[in-house]
């Protein structure tokens, strides 16, 4: 359902400390599919607010129930990997 890719900026201070993983984030997908609400659950310090940044600028189509859109809940994961 996503409709932009999620690409995270990688932040030079953790590329230089070599800090790689994944960022877990709640989020919330409204009715018109656009993120309302986002929540770390976990992740390296240094990565997580680019993530947040790169999921906030998502767009998803919207999630729909019975032919009705509708509001979801999800878990998306943002993955940074050194080259």
């Amino acid at each position: 359902m996503l409709l932009t890719p999620i690409i995270p900026s990688y932040p030079k201070i953790a590329q230089v400390a070599q800090v790689q993983g994944t960022v877990i984030i709640e989020a919330v997908i409204s009715k018109a599919g656009h993120i309302e609400s986002l929540n770390v659950e976990s992740g390296p310090e240094m990565l997580r607010a680019a993530a947040l940044e790169a999921v906030a600028r998502a767009r998803y189509a919207p999630y729909r129930l019975n032919g009705e859109p509708v509001e979801v809940q999800t878990v998306i994961r943002v993955e940074f990997r050194l080259k």
